[in-house]
């Protein structure tokens, strides 16, 4: 007797392979999975990374690894589906084609001949590769995507903030005046500035969001006068 719940078999062995060929089977066969788009798949890919995060943070290794097969089955849902839709026609051999290109590139030290021996180093290999890469950008903020979540655009654009020697908007570290010593201290008096806003009617998420958009008008500004 066949057993129907198997997956389909790889050619080539390869798990990967077989698992693509598992999800191009489900498209094809699967009505829910035939009524979804790139767009539509959004608010699923963004859940499954934040529980691949929460596994990182608090979970075991089993947890780790069944997250990163969700993220994984994520990418090739939507590699499948620009596989079958006319205009796209790309899979995931083009997809692990392009950022094996990137890889390469932006390693220069591991498959050129530069040399980088500390983490300094890579990451100013690592920059200027992908400076290179986006030449055509007019702005340091290019390609920052605006709908992260504010405390990480925050970092996010800070790092953009000092790469063009804008000044910091402090001019002592906040952390200082306050003497928190360790991210525990800093997670208790973040959760304080939450708790203090709340209680004040206001929403934390949206008043940083605020201030990191005055901060990107500030670094736009600084650009301009270069």
């Amino acid at each position: 007797m066949t057993d129907t719940t198997a997956p389909p078999e790889s050619p080539s062995g390869s798990r990967l392979d077989a698992f693509a060929a598992a999800m191009t089977s489900v498209l094809e066969k699967c009505a829910w999975s035939q009524t979804m788009t790139h767009a539509s798949l959004v608010p699923y890919l963004i859940e499954e990374t934040y529980e691949l995060v929460d596994a990182i943070e608090a979970g075991t290794t089993d947890d780790i690894i069944e997250e990163l097969g969700d993220v994984l089955w994520q990418v090739a849902f939507h590699s499948a589906i620009a596989a079958h839709t006319a205009g796209e026609d790309f899979d995931i051999e083009d997809v692990a084609a392009r950022v094996t290109e990137k890889m390469v590139r932006r390693h220069p030290h591991v498959f050129g001949d530069e040399v980088a021996e500390t983490p300094e180093e890579v990451l100013r290999l690592w920059s200027a590769a992908k400076a290179a890469e986006k030449r055509q950008r007019t702005s340091v903020l290019e390609g920052i995507p605006q709908g992260m979540p504010a405390l990480a655009l925050a970092d996010k654009v800070f790092d953009r903030a000092r790469r063009v020697g804008l000044p910091p908007v402090q001019d002592a570290t906040l952390l200082d005046l306050l003497e928190l010593e360790t991210e525990e201290d800093l997670g208790r008096m973040l959760l304080g500035v939450v708790e203090g806003a709340h209680a004040a009617g206001m929403d934390a998420e949206r008043a940083l969001r605020g201030a990191v958009r005055g901060l990107q008008e500030e670094i736009r500004a600084h650009e301009s006068r270069q």
